[in-house]
């Protein structure tokens, strides 16, 4: 094979090749202009600059812009949506949490700070929105505003050891429409007042200016239905106090205050200017088998007066519980009326007896359970005279029964209804005894059953306590809970309801022998009212057991102990008080008595026997036909 040499020629040749090709592609290179490269870069920095500047520009045109349409929509009052911001200010004291929003300078949470809800969250009577307090009003250049929707300015400053919060809807720094809270210590009152200055010729006085608050009421207890029972708006006017029905509204005048009263706690305005030509409504919640978070709806329109061209309203929020004890306290408003401890003689026994009595025995007691059933031991003992009388008059009943038997069989039919009826009337008087004597020691229990009716569920001091089983003595208790709901009834079993009908059962049964004795005995053409009683001891637990099966335990309680202590009362008299051998020879002794009738008695007696000769003259004249 031949063998291959190295050719110095064409290495040579290549190394020119390479030289050549080096050359033509740096003379081919576009050459930089350096003066061109630095206006370049120039035009590029300029134009960015003038974009920046641009968007400056847009910025300030769009702030006129908005403040134009600001004075467009706002007139006077543009200077509050120019100047405001959004936000919230929180004032507080040891009882009440309250947060008020620039926009509309009002409350928009209120936090009751003891007390909790029935499934253990805080209180708020206002939050998420349920509340509104809005002053309408019209301007001299002709726009209506609502404050609602406007920036207020705050200031927080003390006075003393109140904490003041002035909210400020200027029209300037001089001229402005102002909220000022001032919240004291260890208090739930919170003075408010509504005034102006230098707005007299910004708003226009021929126009209503309207106070509008509204309120739809949180639940906060277990009971829906109880709750809302309990849920009312009250108002004061001329110096009385009453409430609106379910589902009413009504106009009234000289309004002192007015409060949404949500079973334990409330909201009340008051003012020292009375409000005229007040509109108040009161709307119903959904129902009771709604799962709703509010109970009631209710709202306040009112005008407000001008004084010299400006408002000026000194005012009191009022947001705690609705106790009595405490709102008794606030001398001459009248807010303790709210508590609903009935009408009439039921207010009169629970404000003179039975607070009384409740407010000595918490002072060394702290169980509520114990306190209601001492409170019991005390009424059954004031009511134990009552009760004796009724055995009493029971047994002079009975030991007189044959003599009344006797005079029925000697006097039968219809026709002898008059004479037999004037006969044992007769026999009633000579031995002292009276049916009405049966009938007052029961109508006399009756206003103590219904004052304690609103005492228990009403009371606050009792919510959230519990007893034995029962987590809150002011609401029901419940041991079982049902798959379904029983119509009347509820979907739960509660126990203090069972035992308070099985002891009124057994209070009536036993009652039953005393009830019989008293009554005379059954005549013809009249109703046998011992067969009646018979259904009634049946009746009667069952009706117990249903009505009570959502209402507070408290009085459940209450009924269950006072009927096992009247029971047990009654047993003492009956075998070891009242002596019917003693009651008999009485009654022999009073009827050798001369009896003086009354005037009442003697005209009773002209007109029964009057009553005897026209049916004898008319019995006689049918013979004749």
């Amino acid at each position: 094979m031949e063998e291959k040499k190295f050719d110095f020629n064409s290495f040579i040749g290549m190394l020119l090749l390479g030289g050549i090709l080096l050359w033509y592609l740096n003379s081919n290179k576009p050459e930089v202009d350096a003066e061109k490269l630095n206006t370049t870069t120039t035009e590029q920095v300029t134009t960015n600059t003038v974009l920046d500047t641009t968007k400056t520009k847009n910025i300030v045109v769009n702030d006129s812009l908005q403040q134009i349409a600001f004075k467009n929509q706002l007139g006077a009052f543009a200077h509050s949506a120019i100047n405001g911001k959004d936000g919230e200010t929180v004032i507080e004291n040891e009882l009440v949490q309250l947060t008020i929003n620039n926009k509309g300078g009002q409350i928009t949470k209120a936090l009751i700070k003891n007390y909790k809800t029935y499934d253990s969250l805080p209180l708020h009577i206002i939050n998420n929105k349920n509340a509104n307090f809005n002053i309408n009003f019209g301007t001299t250049d002709n726009r209506t505003l609502n404050t609602q929707d406007l920036l207020f300015a705050p200031e927080k400053t003390k006075n003393g050891e109140n904490t003041v919060l002035s909210m400020k809807l200027k029209v300037s720094e001089g001229q402005y429409l102002e909220y000022r809270y001032e919240i004291k210590p260890n208090d739930y009152r919170i003075g408010f007042a509504v005034r102006s200055q230098g707005l007299s010729n910004v708003i226009n006085s021929s126009q209503n200016i309207n106070l509008d608050w509204k309120l739809k009421s949180l639940r906060k207890e277990k009971s829906m239905r109880t709750e809302n029972m309990y849920t009312y708006y009250y108002f004061k006017e001329d110096s009385d106090v009453d409430y609106l029905q379910m589902k009413d509204d009504e106009v009234v005048n000289n309004v002192e205050w007015v409060a949404y009263k949500q079973h334990f706690f409330s909201t009340a305005l008051l003012t020292d200017t009375p409000f005229n030509d007040a509109k108040l409504k009161s709307v119903d919640y959904l129902g009771e088998d709604q799962d709703s978070i509010y109970t009631k709806t209710f709202s306040l329109n009112t005008p407000l007066a001008l004084k010299n061209g400006e408002l000026n309203y000194n005012m009191e929020w009022y947001y705690g519980p609705t106790d009595y004890n405490l709102l008794s306290t606030y001398k001459g408003t009248d807010l303790n009326e709210i508590s609903d401890l009935g009408w009439g003689i039921f207010g009169f026994l629970n404000r003179t007896i039975f607070y009384p009595v409740f407010n000595v025995l918490k002072g060394f007691l702290g169980n509520y359970g114990l306190i209601i059933i001492l409170m019991t031991i005390v009424v059954r003992i004031i009511l134990s005279p009552v009760l004796y009388k009724s055995y009493l008059s029971s047994a002079k009943m009975k030991v007189i029964r044959p003599e009344m038997e006797e005079i029925n069989k000697k006097y039968p039919g219809t026709e002898n209804a008059m004479k037999r009826q004037q006969e044992i009337m007769a026999v009633q008087r000579k031995a002292g005894v009276s049916m009405m004597s049966g009938c007052i020691p029961a109508l006399l229990q009756m206003p103590v059953f219904f004052a304690l009716f609103k005492f228990f569920p009403t009371n606050i001091d009792f919510r959230q306590k519990a007893f034995l089983w029962a987590k809150d003595l002011s609401s029901y208790d419940i041991i079982a809970k049902l798959p379904f709901k029983i119509p009347f009834y509820g979907d739960h079993i509660s126990l203090f309801p069972i035992l308070a009908s099985v002891a009124i059962f057994f209070y009536m049964k036993m009652n039953q022998s005393q009830q019989s004795a008293m009554q005379a005995p059954p005549q013809e053409g009249m109703p046998d009212m011992s067969k009646m009683m018979k259904y009634m001891i049946y009746f009667s637990p069952i009706m117990m057991l249903f009505f009570f099966n959502n209402y507070a335990s408290g009085l459940s309680l209450y009924y269950f102990v006072s009927n096992l202590l009247t029971i047990a009362i009654m047993f003492v008299i009956k075998n070891y008080v009242i002596d019917e051998k003693k009651i008999h020879a009485q009654i022999e002794e009073n009827k050798k008595k001369p009896v003086k009738k009354s005037k009442f008695r003697e005209r009773l007696d002209t007109a029964m026997k009057q009553a005897q000769e026209q049916q004898e003259a008319q019995r006689r004249a049918q013979k004749k036909k």
